[in-house]
């Protein structure tokens, strides 16, 4: 199950619809889609569901109907991108049964089939809806609602790999050797159909034999998963990544318990860039609560497949001389001498020859001082965007990664990595599919694709800045929300970062996470408030709420019996 500290505040309903209300008209949020772009939908989704599949085999697709495909997706989410079904491959005998030898290289042990949702079957390139995907840029998700980027009709509908109907899909078939290497990967047009729609949950209880599977589901998928999953990790660590598994802050709503909103802190190196997304979003009448929330195993395991796609999908890309990568550039070396000072700071030994993903798969985040390492660690990798290539003037990346790491590679995953997983929920997708396809088939790349590419870096990051503020902001409008009418109460809680005088407070409950000061504020001349100029970074507190404003947030005051 998943692993929430729930909390008893809650917001009231109507009072977070306003909040948010404001939030999407200050970044100006796109509202209801124009009633041109809604047509172009609704057609599109119409002539698929009239001959839609017909005209896919036809014009070359694969019939991938006989593939056990499922998706795992958090409760309730409408909008599935991905489809999985994993094999474990019979090992190469001779006619005697006997293991064969001769063959050039590694063996092929599994095999990934990894469905991907082919909206390019329904947006018809320099059209309305083609026009308004572009000043879209990405799904927003707030605790009331989802503000999406497809109309409902293509994202819940005909274009969402739902169970039981049948689906157009870009088909990954990617075979990894017994340590989970990749021996090849190609992806084209196929046809699809999943057989179940699970949850996170459910296949984590099947991990821990704690729970099964509906029977339309691949028996052997929970195991393999994990056995796949484990090993792509470890190929991460070899390579220099890092997967941190660390708390998040959720919205919730108060009846469900339903995450409806993630946390908006993207940890470097974590499956950031396709972590599991939200769900929908809902009407709540009993109202909202923040929560910690820790992802369960499931969760890793399968972003491990989204990542082995990414990456597999950027080296189509460069060795094609055509794409867009996702790129992080490394960090630099003061800030891993600031992370070290940090480090000592918390108590936390950290040998010179210990590398730095090493140190940090060690922590547990249950201990204050290790959270708090976390957090910075967090920060260490900054500047994350998009490189299009190939096409616009800008040359293709270097053959040899290591030539180019400050330019193309993502420096968190510890190699060349490309969003094309969640198409129904982020622009740029679309177009690395296509790519990626155009490349497995040996023809050009489509000029729509190349025209778009040079400006996609620009509208993703404007795009996004626009998502993340919504996200931050709606988690600070919740924030004082659920702790209005507690004014002058005192909390416990951790101080997990300092810079510059202002700290970072996470409270145990209600799951708040905010900025605290040092030294004395115009409220301090009360007994018992701390007079110094430091704050006791790794270490638990006790605060009192001085304020709450859904726009300004909360302001604490750090009391002196802190320790």
């Amino acid at each position: 199950m998943s692993r929430t500290r729930l909390s008893t505040y809650t917001a009231p309903p109507a009072e977070v619809a306003r909040a948010l209300d404001a939030l999407r008209a200050q970044y100006e949020a796109p509202t209801a889609f124009p009633p041109e772009v809604l047509a172009e939908a609704e057609a599109a989704a119409t002539a698929w569901a009239q001959d839609g599949p017909a005209r896919l085999l036809a014009d070359g697709a694969r019939d991938a109907r006989a593939l056990d495909l499922v998706t795992i997706d958090p409760p309730g989410s409408m909008d599935l991108d991905q489809a999985v079904l994993l094999e474990r491959l019979p090992a190469q005998t001779d006619h005697a049964g006997a293991p064969t030898r001769d063959a050039p290289g590694p063996a092929a042990a599994y095999r990934v089939h990894y469905a991907i949702a082919s909206l390019a079957t329904f947006v018809t390139p320099g059209g309305a809806l083609d026009a308004e995907l572009r000043r879209r840029g990405e799904t927003i998700y707030a605790p009331d609602a989802a503000t999406p980027l497809h109309p409902e009709v293509l994202s819940h509908g005909a274009a969402s790999l739902l169970e039981d109907v049948d689906r157009p899909a870009c088909l990954w078939t990617i075979d990894l050797d017994a340590r989970g290497e990749v021996l090849s990967a190609r992806v084209e047009r196929a046809l699809v159909r999943s057989r179940a729609r699970l949850t996170y949950d459910q296949v984590q209880a099947a991990i821990d034999e704690a729970g099964s599977l509906p029977p339309s589901a691949p028996a052997d998928l929970p195991g393999l998963l994990a056995e796949i999953g484990r090993l792509r990790l470890e190929r991460e660590a070899a390579r220099g990544g890092i997967s941190m598994t660390t708390p998040e802050q959720v919205i919730e709503a108060a009846e469900t318990g339903a995450a409806v909103t993630a946390g908006t802190r993207e940890a470097a190196g974590t499956a950031g860039p396709d972590s599991p997304d939200a769900s929908d979003g809902s009407s709540a009448p009993g109202g909202y609560r923040l929560a910690y929330r820790v992802p369960v195993p499931a969760e890793q395991f399968n972003a491990q497949i989204s990542l082995l796609t990414g990456m597999c999908a950027a080296r189509i890309m460069v060795e094609c001389g055509v794409g867009i990568l996702r790129t992080l550039p490394p960090a630099r070396p003061e800030d891993y001498a600031r992370l070290r000072r940090v480090a000592a700071a918390l108590g936390i030994d950290w040998p010179a020859a210990r590398p730095y993903p090493e140190l940090v798969r060690g922590l547990d985040h249950a201990v204050p001082a290790h959270a708090a390492f976390m957090d910075q660690a967090m920060s260490l990798f900054r500047g994350s965007g998009y490189l299009a290539f190939g096409t616009g003037g800008v040359g293709v990346p270097a053959d040899d990664e290591a030539s180019d790491t400050e330019e193309a590679v993502h420096s968190a995953i510890a190699a060349r990595y490309a969003h094309v997983t969640a198409p129904l929920r982020r622009l740029v997708d679309r177009y690395g599919e296509e790519v990626c396809i155009a490349a497995c088939a040996g023809v050009p790349v489509p000029e729509w694709v190349l025209q778009a590419l040079p400006d996609l870096p620009g509208v993703m990051e404007q795009t996004g800045r626009r998502a993340r503020a919504i996200g931050r902001g709606a988690l600070t409008a919740l924030e004082a929300l659920v702790l209005r009418g507690h004014e002058g109460e005192v909390f416990d809680g951790v101080i997990t970062s300092e810079r510059d005088g202002r700290g970072e407070l996470v409270l145990a409950e209600p799951a708040v996470v905010t900025e605290i000061r040092a030294g004395r504020t115009t409220d301090d001349d009360e007994a018992g408030a701390s007079g110094g100029d430091r704050l006791p970074v790794g270490e638990r507190v006790r605060v009192r709420l001085l304020s709450t404003d859904p726009t300004a947030g909360i302001r604490f005051q750090l009391l002196q019996d802190h320790s």
